[in-house]
């Protein structure tokens, strides 16, 4: 997963403001006790990381692939 991917991953979930405290200040017990953005500084894939945050924020598992996409006619 590229860190885009993770980023939106992220935002769409938690909405913009509270995806940045969560990267910022959450620590995933799962990942060695660190937060996110420790994680991702030291190269850590984003798609672990973003797993360990569903798993530890109650994230339904139908969401953890993204939230479902509305398909529009145009597409």
């Amino acid at each position: 997963m590229k860190l885009s991917q993770f980023q939106e991953l992220v935002r769409d979930e938690f909405g913009k403001e509270f995806a940045q405290v969560l990267i910022s200040d959450t620590r995933l017990t799962e990942l060695f006790d660190k937060t996110p953005k420790e994680l991702i500084a030291q190269g850590e894939d984003p798609k672990d990381i973003w797993l360990a945050i569903c798993s530890s924020q109650g994230v339904p598992k139908e969401r953890w692939h993204g939230l479902p996409k509305t398909i529009r006619h145009a597409d």
